[in-house]
């Protein structure tokens, strides 16, 4: 059984997704044993509670530098025993050491096609206005590894979502989350955890069933 961590800050919808997919029985051979969010004040952290998961906050500014808070969240997620980390709007960022400590045991859901829309700056309601400011007909989401490069890592899976006439961001989001990204995450970290996903040297991920 692999441990899961799930990584905060927000409202925790994608977190939601996950937790509602364990509930039905869909993450084969994972559990999600701990939520840790960047901010207190996370509504992640109530919806950790209500699925009686244990919530911890690890906040930056609490450390005197970005590597120090890197090195205790990597030291906590060791004593835990977490085999797998999903980033589900994480707001802070991950550096290099931390990213090859647990290479490719970290997972990320990003609401574009990559590499469309992606990499630095390119998050939240920001990713969604680019797309329908470039006009284009379809976008979605794509669930990847993490790595040190932004939005760089071996991608899993994606799922491509129409965009409608007069979407907005809002809107153009919530269909996306519910479309492609509450669908691909959790199928991701089930294939994780059943040993089903693997990454040749080029950084291919293959998926055997």
């Amino acid at each position: 059984m692999v441990n899961i961590a799930v990584l905060v800050s927000g409202g925790g919808t994608n977190l939601q997704a996950i937790l509602d997919a364990q509930a039905r029985g869909d993450i084969h051979n994972g559990r999600v044993s701990v939520v840790v969010s960047s901010n207190d004040k996370a509504y992640a952290l109530e919806r950790a509670k209500k699925a009686g998961v244990p919530g911890v906050v690890r906040r930056k500014k609490d450390y005197a530098s970005g590597a120090e808070y890197c090195r205790a969240l990597a030291d906590f997620l060791h004593e835990q025993d977490i085999g797998l980390i999903v980033l589900a709007g994480f707001m802070t960022v991950l550096d290099e050491d931390f990213c090859k400590e647990f290479e490719n045991r970290i997972i990320n859901v990003h609401p574009s096609l990559i590499p469309s829309f992606c990499g630095d700056g390119f998050y939240g309601l920001h990713v969604h206005e680019a797309a329908l400011a470039k006009g284009v007909k379809v976008t979605g989401a794509t669930v990847h590894f993490v790595n040190a490069i932004t939005d760089g890592g071996p991608i899993i899976a994606q799922k491509a979502v129409e965009i409608e006439p007069n979407d907005t961001p809002e809107v153009l989001q919530k269909r996306v989350m519910a479309q492609a990204e509450h669908i691909l995450l959790p199928r991701a970290v089930s294939l994780f955890c059943e040993g089903k996903l693997s990454v040749s040297d080029d950084g291919i991920v293959s998926i055997s069933e």
